[in-house]
């Protein structure tokens, strides 16, 4: 084929994912170590003889990692298989100290399933092929440079043996903006299970396989026939560490594709290391085949058998139900359901205040006020779980009428998040407490008498006179006047005059 009969060719992305997620577990998935890294943490401190792989040692199953998979596997209506057991995966790495890792092979813990996402307004549905249980290796750190520039590398088993989730998809994404959709979904399913906490480090990974074939062979419905996909060399992309970063990584290797099959090259199957940094994929390795890993049955771990856990294991409500609940019981827009079922803990928190307000008054210091600072601060409401009573007590003060929402929003809140004070502390301390009417009243009086232009303008239909005597009156009283109630009395007395 020549290059100018390859720029005809209108061509098509398809990817799929590994992504593999940390479980929220108190300790390693084969060994008594804590999972728990302080942020002063030395490396190579949180290790065992059975997480280092010392000869002799056995492994015992974390039954907890094993709850956690089969909620995952609830949550992706997939199925759990009467027997499930584990295999050594063989080959070599730095960070895998027995030069082997314990994982599933052909009798995963969750078979099949599908997650649903939305994608530039669209719903899409994503199948997956299968969600399986294994060890983390350890973690790498490249001094003086990236994996192809470090002057050395130094390896931390700190993190070898965690309980890790590989959650596999079929290939049925075919853009990179979808595969990021994607993965928010899947972070947002993990953390309502409770078996996922995004802050860690290193807490998911996605390593994206991406192949370009002709849009042509490409059905109305989206599918791409076996033939296709096994014809079309595929390169692996690994190491890649957020949402963002895969979009960036898919965009590029896509446009490194296309652009190569547009010259009339051939794309070479192999695997690439997604330089963050440079915003690059790089040629790691030629890409190895199943039979590479020589896969065997782990003698140390007998079957598995838990297909009965799925109906004893409750998952909670997951946030798209949550979300449509959110519309019908508390009558909220779409907008704002979805803003505050984003996490289970701002979920949680908004039905805390609604027990007590007004679904309509809670909405709005949730999902916009409070959200919306917390945004600003680049904070999330994880940051504030200790202090939520206070912002709740905040709320009460709004809704029982003690101060004005004005001030609430534009001092109280504010000086909340930035200078860590109660709101009684914050009211006390900057005198914000409603005005009595008595004292209203008399502004409302002294702004008449002192601006006669002012309500020469206001009888003369000017629409300006009357915000500015009420600009007078909220002056006069410190901002602790309620506007509304202000407006009301001005015109009752405007009106006499």
């Amino acid at each position: 084929m020549t290059a100018q009969t390859a720029e005809q060719r209108q061509l098509t992305a398809v990817i799929g994912l590994e992504v593999h997620v940390q479980l929220e577990t108190d300790t390693k998935i084969f060994c008594g170590c804590s999972t728990d890294a302080a942020a002063d943490e030395e490396p190579n401190t949180r290790t065992c003889p059975v997480c280092l792989g010392l000869p002799g040692t056995l492994p015992v199953l974390n039954e907890g990692a094993v709850e956690a998979a089969v909620k995952v596997g609830k949550a992706l209506d997939s199925d759990i298989p009467e027997e499930t057991r584990f295999h050594r995966k063989n080959y070599y790495y730095p960070d895998l100290p027995k030069n082997f890792q314990i994982t599933q092979y052909d009798a995963p813990v969750c078979d099949g399933g599908e997650l649903e996402f939305s994608v530039e307004g669209e719903r899409r549905s994503v199948r997956i092929e299968r969600a399986h249980l294994e060890e983390d290796p350890g973690s790498l750190q490249h001094a003086g440079g990236s994996i192809d520039t470090a002057e050395y590398t130094l390896v931390d088993y700190n993190r070898a043996g965690t309980p890790l989730m590989e959650i596999v998809t079929a290939p049925d994404f075919r853009g990179a903006e979808e595969a990021r959709a994607f993965l928010a979904k899947l972070t947002e399913v993990l953390e309502y299970l409770g078996v996922f906490d995004a802050t860690r480090d290193g807490s998911l990974r996605v390593d994206a396989n991406l192949s370009i074939v002709d849009a042509s062979e490409v059905d109305d419905d989206g599918a791409i026939s076996t033939d296709v996909l096994e014809s079309a060399n595929r390169t692996e992309v690994k190491n890649i560490s957020s949402h963002k970063g895969a979009e960036k990584a898919l965009a590029y290797e896509e446009t490194r594709q296309k652009n190569a099959i547009q010259r009339g090259r051939e794309i070479q199957q192999e695997t690439r290391h997604w330089d963050e940094s440079r915003g690059i994929t790089v040629s790691m390795r030629s890409k190895e085949e199943e039979k590479d890993y020589r896969y065997f049955q782990e003698a140390d771990l007998p079957p598995l058998r838990v297909s009965d856990w799925k109906a004893k294991i409750d998952i909670p409500e997951l946030p798209d139900a949550r979300r449509e609940r959110f519309q019908t019981e508390y009558g909220l827009d779409s907008e704002s359901a979805s803003k505050l079922t984003s996490t289970k803990q701002v979920a949680d928190f908004y039905e805390r205040i609604a027990e007590t307000f007004d679904a309509g008054l809670a909405a709005t210091w949730v999902a916009d006020n409070l959200l919306g600072e917390l945004n600003y601060r680049d904070m999330s409401i994880t940051d504030i779980e200790g202090r939520l009573d206070e912002f709740a007590r905040l709320v009460e003060l709004v809704g029982d009428d003690e101060i004005t929402t004005k001030n609430a929003e534009e001092i109280v809140l504010r000086r909340m998040l930035d200078d860590e004070l109660t709101p009684d502390d914050i009211v006390e301390e900057e005198g914000l407490g409603k005005t009595d009417e008595g004292a209203v009243e008399s502004a409302v009086e002294s702004a008449i008498e002192d601006n006669p232009d002012a309500v020469e303008d206001y009888h003369a239909g000017e629409d300006g006179a009357l915000n500015f005597l009420v600009g007078q009156v909220m002056q006069e009283t410190g901002g602790s006047a309620d506007p509304g109630t202000v407006n009301e009395l001005l015109r009752e007395a405007l009106a006499e005059s």
